[in-house]
């Protein structure tokens, strides 16, 4: 199996994952225990599997002085808020709802790019960010009929909002990217994103009654700490380098596809004409506002 080959089914696994991942934090936020407890798990449990990571294979550990703000701006942004608005959101909403909702993500960067990075946003663009704007407005604005949101425009908004958030670190780490490799960048992101996430969630974990936990609790558990998290990032980070950042982040648009199926027979979901239409136009903004015009 050729190099290429096996980045390309890692990413594809990755996304996998994280179209699982919306599901196996439904099953267990609320009910097993909090937001804030699963998030300060997560993330200690990625900080832990990192460093053992870079034990195994050891280089410079260490980040230039001047690069510190940078850092912790990436791992409130990237780690810390995104992670609290996204598992807080996904409990309130429903997994096919967030999922579509990410893929806002691609077209909010280009705003944002625009806007501190001063790149160019041409008609069609600005059609695409419509289109995409549409189409998450149509899901937040729908009734859940199949009843696994509590509150699905709180919900809807909290995962917009942590895709706002996660597009503001895409742009951002992008100094970091250039300086350090991939998987040292998210290594001490997630290092630093620690200081947020412990306050926030460490009163919640101890409380949480773990030994009300069953077996498939655990296993829920379990892949969204190592699964969902460690290897869906570092399935990631092989992609980046092996094929490419744009063939590794065309792999999103996989998710919602994953998240709906297993949605569908695991947790009695529906998937209707409406949330297809908000699907089209979402996907349509996404490849309006990434299209690149051919140069003769």
């Amino acid at each position: 199996m050729n190099k290429k080959l096996k980045a390309h089914i890692a990413v594809l696994l990755a996304n996998i994952f994280f179209g699982i991942n919306y599901i196996t934090i439904k099953i267990i936020v609320p009910l097993k225990l909090s937001a804030p407890a699963l998030n300060v798990c997560r993330v200690v449990g990625s900080s832990i599997f990192f460093w053992i990571l870079f034990l195994l294979n050891p280089s410079k550990p260490g980040i230039q002085k001047k690069d510190i703000p940078l850092f912790i701006v990436c791992a409130v942004l990237g780690v810390a808020l995104n992670q609290a608005l996204f598992v807080k959101g996904l409990s309130l909403t429903s997994s096919i709802h967030a999922s579509l909702l990410m893929l806002v993500t691609p077209i909010l960067i280009i705003f944002i790019a625009a806007w501190l990075l001063k790149e160019s946003i041409t008609f069609l663009k600005i059609v695409g960010v419509i289109a995409g704007i549409t189409g998450a407005a149509i899901l937040i604005l729908m009734k859940d009929v199949s009843h696994t949101a509590s509150n699905i425009v709180l919900g809807d908004v909290l995962v917009i909002l942590n895709a706002v958030s996660y597009a503001f670190y895409l742009v951002i780490v992008r100094p970091l990217m250039r300086r350090y490799s991939a998987i040292h960048v998210i290594r001490w992101v997630f290092t630093l994103s620690l200081f947020f996430m412990i306050p926030y969630g460490w009163h919640d974990a101890v409380a949480t009654q773990w030994q009300n936990f069953t077996t498939a609790n655990w296993m829920c558990f379990a892949f969204v700490i190592s699964g969902a998290t460690f290897f869906a990032y570092l399935f990631n980070i092989y992609g980046v380098a092996v094929i490419g950042a744009p063939a590794t982040g065309s792999y999103i648009y996989t998710q919602p596809v994953f998240a709906a199926i297993i949605a569908m027979i695991f947790t009695g979901e529906t998937y209707d004409w409406v949330k297809l239409l908000a699907a089209v136009l979402i996907f349509s903004g996404v490849y309006m506002v990434n299209h690149k015009p051919k140069i003769n």
